[in-house]
C-alpha cells in the first residue's frame, strides 16, 4: 500500500469516520506493540528497528515509507502511554486468533533480529500474548516459527 493509499484509507475514501478511526487505531496499536519489544531490552539495534518496519509492512499491507512513518508515530505515542492494554485491546477487538498469532511471530522476529532474545523481550511478549488471550501453546508455536533458522530455498 502506498502513502497515498494509506492516507485515503485513513483520512478519506470509502470508510466511514468510525471505521477509519478504528482501522487507524489498530494499525497504530500493532506498530506500538512491535516498538515496545524493540525498546524492551534498552538496546535498540539497527537490525531490530529494520525488522519492526518490515513487520509493520507485512502485517498491515503497507509499503516501507508508510510503515516507517507509522513506526515513528507509534514511538511518539508510546512515550505518552501508560500500559500495554490500550494497544492489545484494539487488536483484540479487530483481529482474529490467526492474525494475533501472526503478530506474536512478528514480535518474536523483532526480539530475535539482533540474534539475542533478552529476558525483558521474552517477558514482554509473554504479557502481550496473555493480553491477546493467546494460549501458551500458541505463544510457543509463534516463538518456534519466528526463531527457527531459515534456509534460502
Amino acid at each position: 500500500m502506498s502513502l497515498k493509499d494509506w492516507i485515503t484509507r485513513h483520512l478519506g475514501g470509502g470508510l466511514t469516520g468510525a471505521e477509519r478511526d478504528d482501522s487507524s487505531r489498530v494499525d497504530l496499536a500493532v506498530a506500538a506493540l512491535l516498538v515496545e519489544v524493540l525498546r524492551a531490552d534498552y538496546d535498540v539495534a539497527p537490525q531490530e528497528r529494520r525488522q519492526v518496519v518490515v513487520s509493520v509492512s507485512r502485517l498491515l499491507g503497507l509499503d516501507a515509507t508508510v510503515s516507517a512513518a507509522l513506526v515513528e508515530e507509534a514511538e511518539r505515542h508510546i512515550d505518552q502511554s501508560h500500559d500495554l492494554y490500550q494497544f492489545t485491546s484494539q487488536v483484540n477487538r479487530a483481529w482474529s486468533d490467526t492474525e494475533k498469532l501472526r503478530l506474536l511471530e512478528a514480535l518474536w522476529r523483532v526480539a530475535a533480529a539482533d540474534e539475542v532474545v533478552h529476558k525483558y523481550e521474552e517477558h514482554l511478549i509473554r504479557r502481550v500474548a496473555d493480553l491477546l488471550h493467546v494460549p501458551h501453546s500458541g505463544f510457543i508455536k509463534a516463538k518456534l516459527r519466528a526463531t527457527e533458522p531459515r534456509t534460502n530455498d
